[in-house]
């Protein structure tokens, strides 16, 4: 027989606080976000912490975490609702990471893929909290106690390695501290959104190109232009999905229209086939529009007054800690430094 689904007690999830988010931001995280409140208690943060694995200029790190805070808030993330907050405003998330970093071994390590890829062939010239980075991340998570996490495909290696520090780590303690966390699917998949001049290619801010790419703070007429422009190719759309296969400029449309109006790609091919991308643009760029010009009205209205993010980042810290406490007393007992 299946094993029993795990009961959702607590989720969390973090996010980078990078300047100048996008589409694929939103649909890929942001709006899952929204939709997990009302699905589960949820504590989201700001992972600025982890923005040290890379030299960021201070100025632009602290405008960062203010510009992520409204966006989130923009986009739908209400912290009546949620536990929202910046990462380094609770100091039990890095010490929690030095306590695990006793359990976590360098194997381990040197086997993410995101240490492999990030490190390229200088991985002597990087930093030590790029290495690390997946002990912090297993922080974040086993402080809360949390029993999900949201996770895309690039993220599962992470999860599966707070697992393995928390069974170590409660083994080797004689404990039942740390809950080793399951995937969270109940929001549903998170899109994967791409460029829109290489389909092959995640949509991404460091992109050179800005036409690759739809900001949250694009006006009406620049999103229009943007998908107008957006490669494609000249076949018409097909009834089925799957027939999109070796399309991928075509099946990134159409998964972002999906995204963006809360249907199946096979609604978005049964509304739309045979049928060029002269019909299909103007509708998804109206589509788009819909979705964003309230969000980018509310993000600048929020931006207009940081002494209330300010306070509701503070409040969030405030609870968050509340909540990691008792975890990082018991860890610090259960090593023996207490």
């Amino acid at each position: 027989m299946p094993a029993e689904p795990v009961p959702v007690t607590r989720v969390i999830s973090g996010i980078q606080p990078t300047g100048n988010l996008h589409l694929g931001n939103l649909l890929g995280a942001i709006l899952r976000w929204v939709t997990m409140q009302d699905e589960a208690p949820c504590l989201f943060f700001l992972a600025d912490l982890h923005s040290l694995s890379e030299h960021v200029d201070p100025g632009t790190r602290r405008a960062n975490v203010r510009e992520m805070a409204a966006a989130l808030i923009a986009s739908g993330i209400d912290p009546a609702k949620s536990v929202l907050f910046a990462q380094s405003a609770v100091p039990a998330h890095a010490e929690l990471c030095w306590l695990l970093n006793g359990t976590a071994r360098m194997g381990w390590l040197s086997r993410m893929t995101q240490w492999k890829d990030k490190s390229g062939k200088n991985k002597e010239g990087a930093s030590v909290a790029l290495f690390d980075y997946p002990v912090l991340q297993a922080a974040d998570i086993l402080l809360y106690r949390a029993s999900h996490v949201p996770v895309g495909e690039d993220q599962k290696q992470h999860i599966e390695l707070t697992r393995d520090i928390a069974i170590k780590f409660n083994t080797d303690y004689d404990t039942d501290l740390f809950v080793p966390p399951e995937p969270f699917i109940g929001a549903g998949t998170a899109a994967r959104v791409m460029s829109l001049r290489d389909g092959s290619a995640k949509m991404s801010k460091s992109d050179p190109s800005d036409m690759s790419r739809v900001n949250l703070i694009d006006d009406d007429d620049t999103i229009a232009a943007k998908i107008r422009k957006a490669r494609t190719d000249p076949d018409p759309l097909p009834d089925d999905p799957a027939l999109l296969a070796g399309r991928p400029e075509a099946r990134n449309l159409v998964g972002i229209m999906a995204g963006v109006t809360g249907r199946t790609e096979a609604d978005v091919c049964r509304d739309f086939a045979g049928q060029g991308f002269g019909s299909f643009k103007p509708a998804l760029a109206d589509a788009l529009i819909a979705l964003l010009a309230p969000i980018r009205g509310r993000l600048e209205q929020l931006r207009a007054d940081p002494t209330m993010l300010d306070r509701e980042l503070a409040a969030g810290a405030k609870r968050a800690a509340e909540i990691a406490a008792p975890t990082l007393d018991a860890a610090y007992r259960a090593v023996g430094l207490r």
